[in-house]
């Protein structure tokens, strides 16, 4: 070999065949990640607040919109159970969280949790970048729309639905659970169908999103961190079907289930 190399009959070109190859597949060794060190609790912690903080001129709005006075003193005052953020009666004085009013929350929480985590992460900005549109449209919007439309076609028919159920008499034991249980059945039905539905189509855009828009194949499975932002989908299914107080108190945990797309979107890192 040694002789070969001074004689000059070494046959480069399967070396520079090499080098094309692995240019042509992306292998680019000096730029490829290295090793992270997880975040830490207080960065984590920093990400948690910025997402909270993006939501607060959203919620201040609303509950402005309803007549509910921002100023701080009067707030401190205020017992917190008749906070905007708890307050579920009567209920011409609550803000009620639908489509648009869950849209507008989880966008502000997740432009927070961007701002939060260039900061304290600054080297996967990109990734957060990428991870906005993954939360707003795969995570929130699709699903959101999915429940929300259900909501509105249960509603048009709700009462022929309630009215299709079997009971028993009441002559029999524990007839009032078993035809309670009987008349929930049909919103229990569409809330799970379209909710499953808008989780499938929300991952179906997220994988759509990276693979066109950045090029970037990432198979994102539905796992069990996905499920976490759609308590809110659950919360507006049960608000917009059951009219009663029951909607409007589970309606109160929207807000925080909001805090979880803005979280999400921080901690975004590359692989």
């Amino acid at each position: 070999m040694i002789d070969s190399i001074l004689n000059g009959n070494v046959d480069y070109s399967k070396y520079y065949l090499n080098r094309d190859f692995l240019l042509a597949n992306n292998a680019n060794f000096t730029n490829a990640p290295a090793s992270q060190k997880p975040l830490s609790a207080k960065q984590k912690g920093i990400i948690l607040a910025s997402s909270a903080a993006g939501m607060l001129p959203v919620l201040a709005t609303l509950a402005k919109m309803k007549g509910f006075s921002l100023n701080p003193a009067k707030i401190l005052k205020t017992p917190i159970k008749d906070w905007a953020l708890f307050k579920f009666a009567p209920k011409d004085k609550i803000v009620r969280y639908e489509g648009p009013e869950i849209l507008a929350i989880a966008s502000s929480s997740v432009a927070g949790g961007y701002v939060g985590g260039s900061i304290v992460d600054k080297e996967n900005k990109k990734s957060k970048k990428r991870e906005v549109l993954n939360q707003i449209l795969g995570n929130v919007a699709v699903p959101v729309g999915c429940v929300w439309g259900g909501s509105e076609i249960f509603n048009r028919f709700s009462d022929k639905l309630i009215k299709m159920m079997p009971t028993v008499k009441d002559s029999v034991k524990g007839a009032k659970v078993i035809n309670k249980i009987s008349q929930i059945m049909p919103q229990t039905f569409f809330t799970l169908a379209f909710l499953s539905i808008g989780i499938y189509l929300g991952n179906k855009v997220s994988n759509f999103i990276n693979d066109h828009l950045y090029h970037k194949k990432v198979d994102r499975n539905i796992k069990a961190t996905d499920f976490a932002p759609h308590v809110d989908d659950i919360c507006l299914a049960a608000s917009l079907m059951d009219k009663g107080s029951l909607g409007d108190k589970i309606g109160r945990v929207i807000p925080f289930a909001l805090l979880v797309p803005g979280y999400q979107t921080g901690i975004a890192r590359e692989k």
